[in-house]
């Protein structure tokens, strides 16, 4: 009988060290999709790129989650919608800011939303953002510069097209919150990753024009998206459950230090002392932000692996 509960407990930290594994895995497969897109988005145009991945990863969600789609009543719907606008137009900003900046600026520069949605959360909640909250932003904002800003103090057009995917995976974040306070959270990813299809295809020939779909012949551009659909997508689920939510946030904030070191590895960026100090320091602002809230950290990390079929 005494032997039961050191099984118990052996079994239980098992458990915590495959799921930490598991979100480190996750963590990579996200940060290396920032080198995929930076290659795919070289060969294909960036809103057919994304039209044609979303569509990909709706119909393999759709197979995997058919029935609670069907069960999907209206609210639902159109709540998923219009998670799909603001996930469309997320992405729109990231792949367009991959043409002008570097793989490893955009990792980090994007995962600034993580920061910045306790801020527009207080508008919806009316919840003030913590002191550490405020800290956060303040060594986010001093890291960005020094990532961002050139000699005359100017920001890159790809930078300043991340911070505003940044901004738009923030108001994603906020309405994740609150729709799936009341809608199945399952359903608002299928329907919502469909909607970014549709509304990519739609405009796709008035941002990128025509398109020639023989380019899809290219073995190195179907892998990619394969990559992109696929792993960057179904592997959301893993072990969030049995972490505790400080565990999660590190672990998930590792994504762009992933992004940032798959990018000098494969696509030889090369980052400067001031770029790596300002990294560092948006890394501290990342942990520092995420690390307080533990109830909301629960729920939005949750949610965030759940609906974003793959932040890259």
């Amino acid at each position: 009988m005494s032997k039961g509960p050191k099984m118990k407990n052996l079994n239980v930290r098992s458990v915590r060290i495959l799921a930490s594994l598991g979100l480190i895995l996750t963590t990579m497969i996200w940060g290396f999709a920032f080198v995929v897109m930076k290659n795919s988005v070289d060969l294909i145009p960036p809103t057919y790129l994304l039209a044609i991945r979303f569509s990909m990863s709706a119909v393999l969600l759709a197979l995997l989650f058919h029935k609670n789609l069907f069960a999907a009543d209206r609210q639902t719907i159109l709540c998923g919608a219009i998670l799909g606008i603001f996930l469309c137009l997320s992405y729109q900003f990231q792949t367009y800011g991959l043409k002008y900046t570097t793989a490893s600026k955009n990792a980090f520069i994007t995962t600034l939303y993580v920061i910045i949605v306790p801020f527009f959360y207080w508008i919806v909640s009316k919840k003030r953002p913590t002191g550490r909250n405020i800290a956060a932003a303040f060594i986010a904002v001093i890291g960005l510069a020094l990532l961002s800003l050139q000699g005359d103090l100017t920001i890159n057009f790809g930078d300043f097209l991340t911070l505003v995917c940044g901004l738009m995976f923030a108001v994603h974040m906020v309405f994740i919150d609150k729709f799936t306070e009341h809608h199945d959270p399952i359903a608002l990813t299928v329907i919502q990753i469909l909607a970014a299809a549709i509304i990519n295809w739609i405009c796709a020939p008035f941002l990128d024009g025509s398109f020639d779909f023989a380019v899809l012949a290219n073995h190195s551009l179907i892998v990619g998206l394969l990559y992109l659909a696929v792993f960057s997508t179904t592997v959301s689920y893993i072990g969030q459950k049995y972490l505790s939510a400080s565990t999660s946030a590190i672990l998930l904030s590792l994504e762009s230090v992933f992004g940032t070191l798959f990018s000098v590895i494969f696509l030889k960026d090369v980052l400067t002392g001031k770029m790596l100090v300002g990294c560092a320091l948006m890394f501290a602002a990342l942990i520092l932000s995420e690390l307080p809230q533990k109830k909301k950290i629960t729920i939005l990390s949750s949610r965030r692996i759940a609906v974003r079929g793959g932040r890259e």
